[in-house]
């Protein structure tokens, strides 16, 4: 059985020219009318009014009825079929395949005689290597070469169904029957002397002029069954790879003796220890059994593939578009894959079973086929292509499958009749492989090396896509088809396995010698099954799935020895969480007195012990450690190492969390060691207590409407939440009223205290004035009000302001706005000069707008998704802490940040929501470096309030006004065609360079954190990248007030006021709230020099303000007094002309930043004055 093995990846144009020269050749003469000018622009076709108004075809009928009946809209019609064209072969391609396979072909037919020799004696092959590993060394048998018996074309490229980008086309080459003999099946002689004639093979080839370079590999991580890996020479190397088999002649070993049940790997061979009694059969060797039986019926499979493709016109299309789909989920390569083969095998069923019809199109098969795989456990209950798979002893044309079509039975004239024989039944593979999908000789079972966790994998991956597929608000065709599903940005856990060497200690403490003889010495796949059994076990409802990677297929040089086992790349393995039991710190097990307590006991080891309970039970239970949601966090990977360690002996230094570190940059202190869940609940629980006594509070003119929470620390996505602190008063002065504190100069700049801002509405009346002034005098009445209430009643210490109130309480700042629902409208207002009322829209009524509406709306929506799922804010953190580390957040603002997160749960396809931080940032980086800005609104559905009709209306009008939206255009159920979070920022400039850091930072930091051999310093995809500047600001750290925060926090940290405990919940001095002066310095900045420069800032604990210079700031401008700031006058004749005065304005950096500013670094080589 040959195997097909290609890679649909992100599908690539890389035969444009190959496309376009077959058009050109077909089509010698262009006509003037044609649809495409000679500058490459699309022109309309033009057509007569007959042709434009004539009645269409019944063909074309019949096309509109399948657009409209099977897929949501005619465009995913239309795609399928772009991509069905995109990944088939052009005839140009298939020449070149032909050529080189004919070259080869031939070049394979003068392989030279040699002289016969023990098995053993490996002296005939100077210059190359077996591609075998000789465990145990000594094996019976002679062996010579002799060219081959026959070679033949087989797997996916004579059936149809190979595709790009990696063509790979298999050749079989048949291993003269002189060379075996009928005891080769034991003892991996067959196998050896596949591997000697394939040695063999290489030998010749190396001195062949039509090869370009060849090494070897293996079919799907299996050592036993090496192949060898082809390319032509020159510039077609990367279009094409030959792949040869060595295959024994048809009906060259009896099938019956590679049964399920039966050994053919002798113990006292494999284990080189003779035994006192003579055994009359070892252990069942199931694996080694269809190993060697594989390679037996590549050319049947090819027959029988073959009378089923002709009978479905479809068949070709409908496998490769399921090749695409597993490819992009990375199910397709490697030890236990499906692939191309099992693809093809698998529509080839649905057909031959009437599960689908011949006449169906690609899209129903490739849908059937998805549906059959979520709905069919085939670890449960196997399926077979056999006639008659129970049956002992049948005919030949009952077992043929074509004789069942009445078709001329290719299978019946091809396949040995001894395969048609005494088939094993379903019970026997079921009895001995995890998952059972039965060739049409009801011999081999096509899905021996997978998992069960893999196929597991299938199935959710298949109800997955078809719950998508019928989603319309979802574009289905990019989420199954078009997005790749790396394994760290698709499980909300990824566990690292190094060092596999240790899994040989795991064979041995878990006994499995029966395995290790059947995957012929292969000790990772002979632990792998167990091991992850034993983390199921252990995880129970903590984990909705458990995934592992496929050890992939490694390629060597012909010259080098192959690879051993232990130099395999780590073994991943992904974990779906179920949050509700992920995070919890105790696992209870049943009671003292239960049966099952002995099983929990020796599951958990020494970890288990009695606990009494509240409820009065007595049970088994293990705690574990844990006392915030981060450290809570690493419970599961205490819980594998201690599984892991107990029961298989791998040391706990073989296992690692990828991912784990990205805690480190949103930690709230390196006392406290928590990522800031914990101190968002307290802002929360802080200001619930603020908004009860709000409502309670007697004796205003007007009643309170309503109290919104208006800042990101009440809806968990704040960077940095507000840690309540204890004052150190010595530290400050104090003001004249004795109520409030000052910084001191001499001192360095004190704790940055946040300002929780709070919208507390207003009921209507009559008493409101109608001008807008007077209505701030009204506000700030209220202000006072509301502050003497509050110290009256609750003691709190309160500051008015015409703007807001100031609430010191429970350690925390909450700034209270008084708002007036009609203001806004009212600030529209104006008069003409006829004393008419008109409504204008201006800047001053949409800022108060989305103040006192918008964004207490939005908080209080985030805030209830953060509810239902867990980890949504410390996503939001990780998304915006990177923003602002790259200098983007003041162009993206923090609430747009959040509705691209938020989008990551509401919409997360072709994903689950993420239910842990790192894969959550992950996708957030993914979304924002591959997202279609250009031609795509985001729509993020609230609440689920958006119907499929209002998606489809929204990004009508989004395509219809296209020129006039912001460059990020963001649409929410309250906000479907402004976009206001957006509305002003960012720029094209700006989003293209959030579009380029997202995609390095993504490619950074997926590499850190898969590849163990690299430093685990993922800081590195939060440091900014300065080069590109013009002028670096330092400034000095001690008045930087969240230095603490910074990327790079420095070792030595500055006294900022405040001290240890607990502070009070009421009364005290009114602390220094919101000051930060490297903002204010930067407002200066901006407004004295904003025209010439732009200046970038990370605002949590950077020390280093960046200045580009504008591209038209070096231009000369006309002489005008008026416009004579930061500039000097330049006299060229009689031309006067003013250009940036450099010199001052640097100057100037350093006067306005006196005491702030360290140094500047000029990087004068990138000027051009």
């Amino acid at each position: 059985m040959v195997h097909e093995m290609e890679e649909p990846d992100n599908i690539k144009n890389e035969e444009g020219m190959e496309n376009k020269s077959a058009k050109q050749s077909k089509d010698p003469k262009r006509k003037a009318n044609d649809t495409v000018s000679d500058g490459g622009v699309l022109r309309p076709l033009k057509l007569s009014k007959k042709e434009l108004f004539k009645a269409p075809t019944v063909e074309e009928l019949n096309q509109l009825k399948e657009a409209e009946n099977l897929f949501h809209c005619s465009i995913l019609k239309m795609q399928m079929e772009e991509l069905l064209k995109e990944v088939a072969l052009s005839e140009h391609r298939k020449k070149l395949v032909d050529s080189f396979v004919q070259e080869v072909t031939a070049s394979l037919q003068s392989v030279a005689e040699s002289e016969v020799v023990e098995l053993d004696d490996l002296s005939w092959l100077p210059g190359v290597e077996v591609p075998f590993l000789l465990v145990p060394l000594a094996s019976k048998g002679k062996f010579h070469m002799e060219p081959p018996a026959s070679i033949d074309v087989v797997g996916s490229y004579p059936l149809g169904t190979c595709i790009k980008p990696r063509v790979i086309v298999d050749l079989a080459v048949t291993i003269p029957a002189s060379i075996l003999h009928p005891m080769d099946a034991i003892n991996q002689r067959y196998s050896r002397k596949r591997a000697l004639y394939l040695a063999g093979l290489a030998q010749h080839l190396c001195f062949s002029e039509s090869v370009g370079s060849l090494c070897y590999s293996c079919l799907h991580g299996n050592r036993l069954r090496p192949v060898l890996l082809l390319k032509p020479p020159g510039k077609d190397s990367s279009k094409v790879t030959l792949r040869i088999h060595a295959i024994p002649p048809p009906d060259f070993l009896k099938p019956s003796r590679f049964h399920p049940q039966k050994n053919n790997i002798k113990t006292e061979w494999f284990t080189g220890v003779a035994k006192k009694q003579q055994e009359s059969s070892g252990p069942a060797t199931p694996h080694y059994n269809s190993t060697v039986l594989g390679d037996h019926l590549p050319l049947s499979h090819l027959q029988f593939l073959s009378a089923i493709s002709a009978q479905c016109p479809a068949f070709g299309d409908g496998v490769a578009l399921l090749k695409v789909w597993m490819r992009q989920r990375e199910l397709d390569q490697g030890a236990g894959c499906f692939c191309g083969f099992h693809a093809s095998m698998l529509m080839a069923y649905l057909l031959s079973t009437h599960k689908v019809g011949k006449t169906m199109n690609a899209y129903q098969l490739f849908r059937n086929a998805l549906h059959f795989l979520a709905s069919t456990d085939l670890t449960e209950s196997g399926i077979t292509l056999a006639r008659n798979p129970d049956s002992k002893a049948v005919s030949r044309s009952d077992s043929c499958i074509y004789c069942f079509f009445n078709l001329f039975c290719l299978c019946c004239i091809t396949m040995p009749f001894s395969f048609l024989l005494l088939q094993p039944s379903l019970q026997d593979f079921q009895a001995a492989f995890s998952v059972v999908f039965v060739d049409p000789s009801g011999h081999l079972n096509l899905l021996a090396d997978m998992t069960a966790f893999t196929y597991k994998q299938i199935q959710h991956e298949a109800s997955l896509s078809l719950k998508f597929w019928d989603d319309p608000t979802v574009d289905s065709f990019q989420a199954l088809l078009m997005t790749s599903k790396a394994m760290i940005r698709t499980y909300d856990n990824v566990f690292q396995l190094s060092e596999l060497v240790n899994l040989q200690a795991s064979c041995k403490k878990l006994s499995l010698l029966n395995e290790l003889m059947d995957h012929s010495g292969n000790y990772v796949l002979s632990a792998l099954p167990f091991i992850l059994s034993l983390l199921q076990r252990g995880l129970g409802e903590r984990s909705n799935l458990l995934a592992h990677s496929l050890p992939q297929d490694p390629e060597w040089p012909v010259d080098s020895a192959p690879p051993m086992h232990k130099d395999q790349p780590p073994l991943n393995i992904g974990l779906m969480l179920n949050l509700e039991q992920a995070l919890s710190v105790l696992e209870k097990g049943p009671p003292a007195d239960n049966p099952k307590a002995d099983e929990f006991r020796q599951l958990w080891g020494s970890r288990s012990e009695l606990r009494r309970f509240q409820d009065g039970s007595i049970t088994e239970a293990v705690l574990w450690s844990g006392n915030s949601t981060c450290q809570r966090r690493f419970i599961l990977l205490e819980i594998i190492t201690h599984l892991l360690q107990l029961h298989a002996d791998i040391p706990e230094s073989c296992v690692r969390l990828v991912g784990g570190q990205l805690d480190d940059v949103i930690k709230v202190s390196k006392e406290m060691g928590t990522t800031g869940e914990e101190e968002s609940l307290k802002v929360v629980q802080s200001y619930d207590d603020l908004s009860r006594k709000l409502w309670q509070l007697e004796g205003l003119p007007l009643s309170i409407t309503s109290v919104q929470g208006a800042h990101q620390a009440l809806r968990y996505t704040q960077v940095f939440p507000p840690v309540p602190v204890k004052l150190l008063y010595s530290f400050f002065d104090k003001k004249k009223n004795q109520l409030g504190l000052v910084p001191r100069k001499e001192k360095p700049c004190p704790y940055y205290i946040t300002p929780i801002k709070v919208i507390v509405h207003m009921e209507g009346s009559g008493k409101w004035p109608s001008e807008h002034l007077a209505i701030r005098h009204i506000k700030a009445a209220f202000h006072i009000s509301l502050g003497e209430l509050l110290y009256k009643h609750h003691n709190y210490t309160c500051h008015a302001t015409p703007a807001y109130l100031d609430v010191y309480k429970d350690g925390l700042a909450f700034r209270i706005q008084v708002a007036y629902h009609r203001e806004p409208q009212i600030l529209r207002e104006s008069l003409t000069p006829e004393g008419m009322l008109i409504y204008r829209e201006n800047a001053e009524a949409q800022a108060l707008e989305l103040e006192t509406q918008h964004k207490p709306f939005l908080t209080s929506t985030l805030h209830g998704l953060q509810q239902q799922l867990g980890c949504f804010g410390v996503v939001c953190r990780l998304a915006k802490r990177w923003l602002a580390s790259q200098f983007l957040l003041e162009y993206i603002r923090e609430e747009a940040a959040d509705l691209l997160v938020a989008s990551l749960f509401l919409h997360p396809a072709p994903f689950t929501p993420p239910s842990s931080p790192q894969v959550g940032f992950l996708r957030f980086l993914h979304l924002l470096s591959t997202f279609d800005w250009k031609n795509n609104p985001l729509i993020v559905n609230l609440n689920g309030k958006l119907t499929a009709a209002e998606h489809t209306d929204i990004k009508n009008d989004f395509v219809a006004s296209r020129e006039s939206l912001p460059t990020m255009f963001i649409a929410t159920p309250t906000d479907k065609k402004v976009s206001v979070w957006t509305k002003k920022a960012p720029s094209v400039q700006m989003l293209q360079r959030a579009v380029m850091l997202a995609a390095e930072s993504l490619r950074v930091l997926e590499t850190h954190l898969i590849d163990s051999s690299q430093k685990q310093d993922i800081r590195v995809a939060f440091r900014p990248p300065l080069e590109d500047y013009d002028v670096l600001i330092h400034l000095v750290p001690q008045q930087v007030p969240l230095l603490a925060k910074a990327v790079d926090p420095p070792a030595i940290t500055f006294q900022k006021g405040t001290f240890r405990g607990e502070p009070s919940a009421s009364g005290g001095a009114l602390p220094v709230i919101d000051y930060d002066p490297v903002r204010l310095y930067l407002s200066e900045l901006r407004d004295a020099f904003g025209d010439l420069a732009l200046f970038f800032y990370d605002p949590f604990g950077g020390t280093v303000i960046a200045v580009l210079w504008k591209p038209t700031a070096f231009e000369p401008q006309p002489f005008k007094t008026s416009l004579m700031n930061a500039r000097r006058v330049d006299v060229s004749g009689d031309v006067a002309t003013t250009v940036p005065n450099i010199e001052a304005i640097l100057q100037d950096f350093r006067i306005i930043g006196e005491g702030l500013v360290k140094k500047l670094e000029l990087r004068t080589e990138k000027w051009a004055v």
